[in-house]
Formats: C-alpha cells, sequence, structure tokens
C-alpha cells in the first residue's frame, strides 16, 4: 500500500513543495555565530605570558651587576653553605700523623733526639746564634712515635697516680701529640738543668733568649699561659712552622 491508499494521509503528490508555502509562513533558518575560541585564546595567553617571562629574564640577565656582588643566591654559595669542620679533639689534644722516618735529622750529639729536616735545620741556627750570645739551649725531646708516647702518657700517670685529666694537662694521649710531626720539640737551659720540663723555665736565660729571637727562625711556643687549648702552661714546648707542611700541619686543620 503506497500513501495514497492511506487514509488521511496525502501523496507524494499532494505534498506541498517549499515554493508552494507562502513566504510569510516560510521558516527561515539563520547561521548561528560560532562560539568564542576558548581553547585559542587560552593557548594564546599563556603563549603572551610565556614571551613576557621570557622578556623579564633576559633583562635580568642583561642587567649590569655591581662589582662586588653576584647574580647567585646566598644558598647557592660555597663559602657561605659549609665550612670546614674542625677535627675531634681528644682531652683536649688534636690528633697528629707520626712523621716518616725518612724525613728525620738528629740533633742532638748522641742522634737520640730528631727532628724533620726543615725544623732541624732550623733549630741548629738557632741554638748557634744562641750559644753565640752565651746562652746554652739545651734539645730535651723532639720526634715521639706513637709508641712511645704509650709510655709518656699511660706508664708515667700510673707512676704518679694521675687521673686521665691530670696526666692529659701535661702530656697528651698517643696519636695526639704534637712531638708525633717532627716539628715539635721540648728545650731546657742547658746552664740550668733544675728547671727543665718545669713553668720556672720561664725563669732562665734560655726561655728569655727564645721568647725574644725564636720567631726569627720560624719558632711559637705551642702551649702559653691560658692558651684556648685548654692545655696546662708549657714554656719549654715550642714547634716549628717555617714551612707550608708545618703550617698546615698546626693551623689548617684546626680552621686558624
Amino acid at each position: 500500500m503506497d500513501n495514497a491508499d492511506l487514509p488521511g494521509k496525502p501523496s507524494k503528490n499532494q505534498i506541498p513543495s517549499f515554493d508552494d508555502i507562502p513566504e510569510a509562513q516560510r521558516e527561515t533558518i539563520e547561521p548561528q555565530p560560532k562560539p568564542p575560541a576558548k581553547r585559542t585564546r587560552s593557548i594564546a595567553g599563556l603563549v603572551a605570558m610565556g614571551v613576557a617571562i621570557g622578556a623579564g629574564v633576559v633583562y635580568r640577565l642583561w642587567q649590569p651587576v655591581p662589582l662586588g656582588t653576584s647574580n647567585s643566591s646566598p644558598a647557592a654559595s660555597p663559602a657561605a653553605s659549609s665550612a670546614s669542620p674542625k677535627p675531634e679533639t681528644l682531652l683536649k689534644h688534636y690528633p697528629y700523623a707520626e712523621a716518616p722516618s725518612a724525613e728525620l735529622e738528629p740533633i742532638s750529639a748522641d742522634g737520640g733526639i730528631r727532628l724533620r729536616r726543615s725544623a732541624a735545620a732550623a733549630y741548629n741556627q738557632m741554638s748557634e746564634a744562641a750559644l753565640a750570645e752565651g746562652v746554652v739551649l739545651m734539645p730535651l725531646s723532639g720526634f715521639r712515635s706513637h709508641t712511645d708516647q704509650q709510655q709518656v702518657f699511660f706508664e708515667v700517670k700510673a707512676e704518679r697516680s694521675q687521673t686521665l685529666q691530670q696526666r692529659a694537662g701535661v702530656s697528651a694521649p698517643p696519636g695526639y701529640s704534637e712531638h708525633h710531626t717532627g716539628y715539635a720539640i721540648d728545650i731546657g737551659d742547658g746552664n740550668t738543668p733544675a728547671t727543665n720540663l718545669s713553668s720556672s723555665f720561664d725563669q732562665t736565660a734560655a726561655f728569655q733568649w727564645l721568647e725574644a729571637n725564636a720567631v726569627r727562625f720560624n719558632f711559637e711556643i705551642s702551649f702559653p699561659k691560658n692558651n684556648p687549648q685548654g692545655v696546662t702552661y708549657e714554656p719549654w714546648h715550642w714547634r716549628f712552622v717555617g714551612d707550608r707542611q708545618s703550617l698546615e700541619t698546626f693551623y689548617k686543620a684546626r680552621g686558624k
């Protein structure tokens, strides 16, 4: 059955064409405006923002930097970020390695007292200069191995019934003595041996001469009165600081 046979339904020939519809009744379909290109606008905004930031960075990099300043922040500065840690002490004494035996030279007649080559040469010159003025510098102790210091610290401590703190006030524990370095020397007065290794040594001609002249030969007293290390005053104990290695041995590791 086709449309013509359906009751109330127009056949194909009865369906009016668009031209048959009165103009006033025609529905005109107007083209709808396209929605705004939000995504395009967002991308354009991001691009503009990126250009602005890039321009700011370029401007910052091309700004002249005043003398004495840096583009890096203080947090990035190596000097500001960390400081060299100080080595741990034991009973107020710093650790020291043993001097190589091949670098040691005798300074006593029997060859039993030795110093590093540079320190030995300087000491011999100093001793000769003092003797020329009638002052006798007597070497009492120079280089000591860790084994030597074991005896000096523990055995003498036991003989004198000293506590660790009492013994450390006058002698370093093994591994922590300046004598290990080969740069330290205990000096006495050859004319007044009773003052050897005593605080009364500072009343002798030898000490007074050293106080006035030792610096010329690059020697300094290690433990003066009220020294920051807190070691008992030792006017007889001196150390050589006349070359780079000796200077770094006693100063660099302590952050001085």
